[in-house]
């Protein structure tokens, strides 16, 4: 059994890095997307997701495949996507869901689009699904320097964060670090997708982001505690979808958001907050 569990990353170079970017996405993604959940943005995640794909496409035909052009090109789009779905909302005309779901769906298109014309049906898949099994040292270092400006910026804003998701109202009373805040979110949120995108792709970034996270809600119910299950499914989820896919050889970014998935499907119903076996169980009355 150990051995099933060790020999793919003790004899192959490309699934010991696999290995290290997925548990750096893992580090930083799900504590992110505890954060959108609390804040009731996790359909604006996804749309995030699906929003870096244009700025990714337009350094693909300007570079090739060149890990600069499209991290910087996706992190470019998915930020003005963040900030025009913002000043449109500020309009009142419609919500800022229903003007993120109208960028999103256009920089979706427009991002199949450009890869499709100028590009290959292999560009297409690697772009929209990633591929963590072919992670260079040169991707491996940008995940990982993502993964330690989250983790030091997320420490530094962590207070005035969990109290803008309670109490946006009563922080932007005491203090003026509601806005910076909520803009740093939306840099993290990006930064984070742009990493993932390395390693999953633009469809499948976003599912390492956010199933750990829902799933969390299920065992904890603070903030610290939903961060700490949420990390741990992600870690497990990853190695679980490498493994599968080594032995299996099915693709393996899909594979890590099934596991991911699993993990939350048992949650809805082990979980020991709300999950379905523990609401049929007797409870005790209370008594005088």
């Amino acid at each position: 059994m150990i051995e099933v569990l060790l020999e793919p990353f003790t004899e192959f170079a490309f699934m010991r890095r696999a290995l290290v970017g997925s548990l750096a996405i893992s580090m930083t993604a799900p504590p992110i997307g505890v954060f959108l959940m609390l804040r009731r943005m996790s359909l604006m995640g996804d749309a995030m997701g699906h929003a870096i794909l244009p700025g990714a496409a337009i350094g693909y035909l300007l570079a090739g495949l060149s890990l600069f052009a499209m991290s910087l090109g996706g992190f470019a789009a998915g930020l003005a996507v963040a900030l025009a779905a913002g000043l449109v909302a500020r309009s009142r005309v419609i919500r800022e869901d229903a003007s993120l779901a109208g960028f999103y769906l256009l920089s979706l298109a427009l991002g199949v689009f450009l890869v499709s014309v100028h590009g290959t049906n292999v560009d297409l898949l690697h772009v929209l699904f990633g591929s963590v099994l072919a992670l260079d040292d040169a991707a491996l270092l940008l995940v990982a320097g993502i993964a330690t400006v989250s983790l030091i910026t997320l420490a530094a804003i962590y207070r005035p964060l969990v109290l803008e998701c309670f109490d946006p109202h009563y922080l932007r009373s005491v203090s003026r670090w509601s806005s910076p805040t909520h803009l740093i979110f939306l840099v993290l949120v990006v930064l984070n997708l742009v990493a993932g995108f390395q390693a999953l792709g633009t469809l499948m970034a976003v599912g390492i982001m956010l199933l750990p996270a829902v799933s969390s809600r299920f065992w904890a119910d603070s903030a610290g505690g939903m961060i700490a299950v949420a990390v741990i499914a992600a870690f497990l989820s990853s190695m679980a979808g490498l493994l599968i896919s080594y032995h299996y050889s099915v693709p393996t970014g899909p594979t890590v958001i099934l596991a991911c998935g699993a993990f939350y499907l048992s949650s809805m119903l082990a979980g020991r907050r709300g999950g379905a076996i523990w609401g049929l169980m007797p409870r005790k009355h209370l008594e005088a």
